[in-house]
């Protein structure tokens, strides 16, 4: 009988020190998850801060790269929605529920101020763009100034549509200052947005085209900087919107894009930065 007890109770002490060892590895890899989470704020402790932007389509490849370095340094995801300042802006006026607005103008961003639809102290000018001049590289006209779109071979000349895109009313301002507008009028094919512009010269239905120098590096194009004499500045200028419910995260990406990262970024996309103009 005392055998039975002495070994029955050698089982529950050996049950107990197996519970110990799991509640203790239990333990450990619970603290050990909190720490992770803590230190990467990943999705698995806290919901994930998401970011929706709107943003002129000159930025199709810069602020790509740089929402994918934010996102890998903050956690917070960045969901990209491109188009003509114009366009997007008259949605922000529709309530589309954007945090931030990228618009290639001040004069869009100034209206949306004006109308209590943006925080005040966040604008700012966040970069300033160029005109270029692109051919197709498989056309047999070599374009290399505006004056040579007059020749009859050019039949179609693609810019984004100047009555909301500011890349278009920059094309058209130079051809303006050359006395060309007239000119070259029938011959030009209207993009919804500054990409729509590349990609026509890309596929051939537009011989030529007028479109900014952030999105012209492909590999169909050839491209010639036209001199920024020739039309007004291209400020462009970002803010938060009002309605945001991300303002801290919002606030945060606008100054990323505007640090050393983000500044290379843009710099390699031709943009020219502020304390540079």
């Amino acid at each position: 009988m005392k055998r039975i007890v002495i070994s029955y109770q050698l089982a529950v002490i050996n049950k107990l020190k197996l519970f110990t060892v799991h509640c203790s590895l239990f333990t450990v890899f619970y603290l050990l998850l909190i720490a992770c989470c803590l230190l990467l704020n990943t999705p698995v402790c806290a919901e994930q801060r998401v970011l929706t932007v709107a943003a002129a389509a000159d930025l199709s490849f810069a602020l790509k790269e740089i929402a994918q370095q934010f996102e890998i340094n903050t956690g917070t995801r960045v969901v990209l929605s491109y188009g003509s300042t114009g366009m997007l802006s008259r949605q922000i006026e529709n309530g589309a529920p954007f945090d931030i607005f990228f618009a290639a103008n001040k004069k869009y961003i100034d209206e949306l101020k004006n109308r209590g639809l943006i925080i005040p102290d966040t604008q700012k000018v966040y970069a300033q763009g160029r005109i270029v001049l692109a051919m197709n590289k498989k056309s047999e006209v070599n374009a290399k100034k505006l004056e040579d779109l007059l020749d009859p071979s050019i039949k179609k000349i693609a810019i984004a549509n100047p009555d909301h895109a500011p890349y278009g009313i920059a094309a058209k301002e130079a051809m303006i200052k050359l006395d060309l507008w007239d000119k070259l009028k029938p011959k030009l094919v209207y993009a919804e947005n500054i990409r729509q512009a590349v990609q026509f010269v890309q596929t051939g239905d537009a011989t030529a085209a007028i479109v900014a120098l952030s999105v012209a590096n492909m590999p169909e194009i050839s491209y010639t900087l036209i001199n920024e004499n020739f039309h007004n500045p291209i400020n462009q200028t970002v803010a938060v919107i009002k309605n945001t419910k991300v303002e801290k995260e919002a606030r945060g990406f606008i100054d990323y894009v505007n640090n050393p990262d983000g500044r290379m970024i843009m710099k390699r996309y031709g943009f020219s930065l502020p304390g540079e103009f």
